[in-house]
């Protein structure tokens, strides 16, 4: 039997080829796919070590699990996906390791902006690209401009990206809106969380459902911490380069076991 939901763009059986033993694709309710799935991508370094390879081999592998990852959201018709690619404490690696990472996000990002193009996936970044090399900028932007009118999934790349920077961020642009607010009306505004929410670097984007780690580890390393206030984790042992299109629906499979009661009853 074929399985299209109207929220997917593909069938099932095209998505999942395959599967396991242990996936029965009878059990995805495909009408509540997350809308937004953001992903911890952990684990590149312990695959290279693993194999007595460096570590930036290891990143090298973990890029055919992003790819992979992007289309299969995209066919099960996942609006948001955001990758945590590069936070603002990873400067403290060693420093060829960061001038093969801002290397390989410029490369990569030049080499795969046609076919998310041609998947119709709208590439947006987060955090603060002042601080990466010119040409490491230049390929994120221009993947933006070449994009940004595409109305399939967008691809939010968290790059150079800290949830307490985005906070401080919001927090600035909060007391920019009361000061103006109190010199054109003469009294300070109320501040809500939907005027704080327009500061920070996702700013129109739904929070997460989903919150996927991957590699066993289990803390969320400064990422989205406002946004994740309600959303469900996911922790799978799989370390990055070995995760696929299988071990996500596995943990969207796990998503939707859960009952979501958002401090209710």
């Amino acid at each position: 039997m074929r399985i299209l939901a109207s929220k997917m763009n593909k069938t099932l059986e095209y998505i999942f080829p395959d599967p396991p033993a242990d996936i029965d694709l009878s059990e995805l309710d495909a009408a509540a796919v997350p809308e937004h799935i953001a992903v911890i991508m952990d684990g590149n370094g312990r695959w290279a070590k693993k194999r007595a390879l460096n570590r930036l081999k290891g990143h090298k592998a973990g890029i055919e699990a992003v790819r992979e990852t992007i289309r299969c959201a995209s066919d099960l018709g996942v609006r948001y996906l955001t990758i945590y690619s590069f936070s603002t404490e990873n400067w403290r690696r060693p420093q060829d390791e960061v001038i093969g990472l801002m290397d390989l996000f410029a490369k990569t990002m030049l080499a795969e902006v046609d076919g998310l193009h041609e998947e119709h996936v709208r590439v947006m970044t987060i955090g603060d690209l002042s601080a990466l090399p010119a040409e490491t900028r230049e390929a994120f932007d221009e993947a933006w401009r070449k994009t940004r009118d595409n109305d399939g999934m967008t691809l939010v790349v968290a790059v150079n990206y800290g949830a307490r920077q985005e906070i401080l961020h919001a927090v600035e642009a909060c007391m920019r809106y009361a000061v103006l607010e109190a010199e054109t009306s003469q009294k300070m505004p109320e501040l809500s969380e939907e005027i704080f929410e327009r500061g920070l670097y996702t700013g129109g984007i739904p929070d997460p459902e989903l919150l996927i780690r991957t590699s066993g580890e289990m803390r969320v390393s400064n990422f989205l911490l406002w946004q994740i206030a309600y959303s469900e984790f996911v922790c799978t042992d799989v370390l990055w380069p070995d995760f696929d299109r299988y071990e996500l629906l596995r943990c969207i499979l796990a998503y939707q076991k859960r009952e979501r009661r958002f401090g209710g009853v």
